[in-house]
């Protein structure tokens, strides 16, 4: 490992770049903390060396991080840097990034506390100008990540070894650390809202702190590099809200859309300055776009959507949960629609914002899923709300995703059925989403048991389609009664008829000669049902299955288990390193059955 070595080098945030960046992944050094000893002993005090060496940003259960691949629990991990701040960056505020370090990170800066975060997925800013000094920096960063199920957790495992399909977990620094510079006053987030009916959008900014004096703002709109209208206005509050209107009266230009087929985006440029001083630029962009459900149907801008999705877990084998390098980000993307498929559903993952601006700017459909947690608790429903709000604000700007998932199968609340305070958080994280988004839909409880919902969201595994089908004979039954196993509806919650029905997990479907090659952790492999023997054999599986799905009258997509192979679970379309295990051009020619719905738009 050299000590210059920076993985993950692009900007970690195409939708909030600013002029200046310096990364910060790379060699640092590293220790356990198992006795937890090193608070009273003040390891975070510059000059104290910790024992071992990890490349950030990867975790310590990683075969890339230098240190595993391993399933060891270490609770408290210490990490420590030196940086030296660019000439670029001189006279300025300094703030320091952090992707997502899981769960709660303490953050030292020459051996003063700059500020802590709770929440292994969402990201966090810290403003460290006081404490910098002239030349070399010492950061220091102490992550404790308890082996607790009232975090959410997501696949990651809460003990030794590998269960079910749940995976090895991470600890600590998972994504990108980096500093940027601002000036005195700074934007703290830029949201984009598409009005698609009235071709608005309305930009909606929020700055750091409450300037002392009226600042001005200049909002600059570009397509495909050519410059459309620029915006200039001046505000003495720490927010502003700015409507644009994308039709410009005497201009030829049309309203650019984004959709799959076309994924078009606006670029914006917003700078706020003082008496023709530059404060701050931020970079960020949009897509015009508008997703509803309206009587039992799917609509994107207006036009019926079916969709195709693929479960993605989003692992790597040398990495987990962070993603290798921004090109492997970009190859799944390209399987996901070699497959056919139109979109993909993130499964228990808020994912490399990376992914999303691959996605907005490749034209594939997301579901972005909050991490469940285990145990329901107060700690719990806290954790989960500043999660999904986290993934909101981080993630509002991008038009590819276009659900909010907050609970998957009742992980986390297994008495939903019954308890009103488990309906309460359902609905509570129903409604969060909707007062921070009103944009996108929400599959409340992915899988069954659904209390307040904008899609009836059923998971179902039967080898067979005639089997299949016969669970979803009609919608008043599967309403009324359940889709396999489990009520499709709490007890006490009546469906409005509105909520539009789609199948979420179906499949999973493993060869027996195919796929093992992956580390199981000494566990079984496995996928749904029994094995298939070659490619004929999962084909006729495949099309028994979704044909059944394709014939539901009242269904509007479904959810094929799953894009990869992750460790024990062998149910992928890929392996573990991605190699295709049946043919993707005969798959999606079967995926895209033109003679299936064809009422239905499922690629504008």
């Amino acid at each position: 490992m050299t000590e210059y070595l920076e993985p993950r080098p692009e900007h970690p945030r195409p939708d909030f770049m600013r002029d200046t960046f310096l990364n910060l992944n790379g060699s640092w050094q590293f220790a356990f903390d198992d006795a937890d000893e090193g608070l009273a002993q003040r390891w975070y005090t510059p000059g104290h060396v910790l024992d071992r060496r990890i490349l950030v940003p990867f975790a310590y259960q990683t075969r890339l991080s230098g240190i595993g691949p391993t399933d060891e629990i270490h609770p408290v991990v210490w990490y420590r840097r030196a940086f030296t701040l660019p000439a670029d960056m001189a006279g300025q505020r300094i703030l320091l990034h952090f992707g997502a370090v899981d769960f709660e990170a303490s953050v030292y800066v020459n051996g003063q506390l700059a500020g802590s975060h709770r929440g292994g997925y969402t990201p966090f800013c810290l403003d460290i100008t006081t404490l910098l000094r002239e030349g070399e920096n010492d950061l220091c960063v102490r992550a404790a990540d308890d082996p607790d199920c009232a975090q959410p957790r997501g696949k990651q495992y809460w003990d030794r070894g590998l269960m079910g399909c749940w995976y090895t977990p991470v600890t600590g620094i998972w994504q990108t650390v980096y500093l940027e510079a601002v000036g005195a006053v700074a934007l703290d987030r830029v949201h984009i809202t598409p009005d698609f009916d009235r071709h608005l959008c309305t930009v909606d900014l929020e700055l750091d702190r409450t300037p002392p004096c009226p600042l001005e703002i200049e909002i600059a709109l570009s397509v495909e590099g050519r410059p459309l209208r620029t915006l200039r206005l001046d505000t003495p509050s720490r927010r502003a809200s700015v409507p644009i209107d994308l039709i410009i009266s005497g201009s030829l230009e049309p309203m650019h859309v984004w959709s799959p087929d076309h994924p078009a985006l606006y670029d914006v440029d917003v700078r706020i300055s003082r008496e023709g001083r530059q404060l701050d630029h931020v970079r960020t962009y949009f897509g015009m776009r508008k997703v509803e459900v309206r009587d039992g149907k799917v609509y994107l801008n207006n036009c019926p959507l079916y969709q195709r999705l693929a479960l993605d877990q989003g692992y790597w084998p040398d990495s987990l949960i962070t993603p290798p390098s921004d090109e492997a980000i970009q190859a799944d993307i390209r399987h996901t629609l070699a497959f056919g498929y139109n979109g993909a559903r993130k499964h228990q993952k808020l994912e490399d914002p990376r992914y999303y601006y691959w996605a907005d700017k490749l034209g594939l459909l997301v579901w972005g899923e909050v991490p469940s947690a285990y145990e329901f608790c107060e700690s719990a429903v806290n954790n989960l709300q500043d999660t999904l709000r986290g993934f909101i604000d981080r993630d509002f700007n991008h038009p590819s995703i276009i659900a909010w998932v907050p609970l998957n199968e009742s992980w986390g609340v297994r008495q939903i059925y019954t308890d009103p305070k488990q309906q309460a958080l359902a609905r509570l994280l129903y409604h969060t989403a909707k007062a921070l988004d009103g944009t996108r839909m929400v599959s409340v409880n992915d899988g069954w048991e659904q209390v307040e919902t904008d899609i009836c969201a059923l998971h179902d595994y039967a080898a067979d389609g005639a089997v299949l089908a016969n669970h979803f004979a009609s919608r008043e039954m599967v309403e009324r009664h359940a889709c396999d196993w489990r009520p499709c509806y709490a007890q006490g919650v009546t469906p409005t008829g509105r909520e539009a029905f789609l199948v979420t997990e179906y499949g999973g479907i493993a060869f027996s000669t195919i796929g093992l090659q992956g580390d199981a952790g000494g566990m079984e492999s496995w996928g749904y049902h029994d094995k298939v023997r070659d490619e004929e054999a999962f084909f006729a599986r495949f099309r028994s299955v979704t044909d059944a799905i394709r014939a539901i009258p009242y269904c509007q997509g479904y959810c094929y288990t799953q894009l990869t192979d992750v460790m024990q679970e062998v149910n992928g379309l890929l392996t573990p390193d991605r190699r295709p295990k049946i043919d993707p051009a005969r798959f999606a020619a079967l995926n895209r059955n033109p003679d299936a719905n064809t009422n239905q738009v499922d690629a504008l």
